[in-house]
């Protein structure tokens, strides 16, 4: 599983990084990564749309675009020496508001179908998705207290492992808007999510004790 989940990530950073190449060399290094940062998370209010309104696969298609690519602001970013502590915190803070809307609007979606009960399982794979960037950030708050000095980018890739990062939730996640198996997507990421925040919490309490 583990192999399973590199490989894609390691596929998703290496298309990202060719885009932010173009993008920056089409746009002469004009378009910054908070711009890019923002332009993404305003972008994923019609996917919701798109998915309380049934159009899934329009929705998983515009998911490709703005969940996957959520690296391309950090891409940017490193390509015109741009990386800033602000930047990092802006794109980690969106990304949270980003899956409360999407799976809002899943919920939403369910709530007004024949088993309204299956927005509960929305609403459980919100909360554990949340919960595993937040067990991130509160070990890398206690790290950073106890071992000064750290810098910020290897600050952010101490606890990013796990069988669920954000962007194996975001590809799971597309393939039940594209397939039309969305239940199935959510309750996974339901499951799978909580098994990785339980896991990252073993790896910090280690860490720090």
């Amino acid at each position: 599983m583990k192999f399973i989940v590199d490989a894609v990530k390691t596929a998703i950073i290496r298309v990202v990084h060719d885009v932010a190449v173009a993008l920056n060399a089409l746009s002469k290094g004009k378009i910054s990564p908070n711009g890019v940062t923002w332009f993404g998370f305003l972008m994923h209010l019609p996917i919701a749309y798109f998915i309380i309104d049934g159009q899934l696969v329009k929705a998983g298609a515009l998911l490709i675009f703005f969940g996957l690519f959520d690296k391309l602001d950090g891409e940017l970013a490193r390509l015109q020496k741009r990386v800033t502590n602000n930047g990092g915190f802006l794109d980690a803070s969106t990304d949270r508001f980003k899956e409360v809307i999407l799976y809002g609007g899943i919920a939403w979606y369910f709530a007004q179908g024949s088993h309204p009960e299956y927005a509960a399982i929305a609403a459980v794979a919100c909360g554990a998705s949340i919960c595993v960037s937040y067990v991130k950030a509160k070990g890398e708050a206690v790290v950073a207290s106890l071992e000064k000095k750290i810098p910020y980018p290897e600050l952010n890739k101490m606890f990013s492992g796990g069988l669920f990062p954000f962007e194996i939730r975001m590809t799971v996640l597309i393939v039940g808007l594209l397939f039309n198996q969305l239940l199935w997507a959510v309750a996974a990421i339901a499951i799978f999510s909580a098994i990785t925040a339980l896991n990252r919490m073993i790896i910090i309490s280690r860490r720090i004790s």
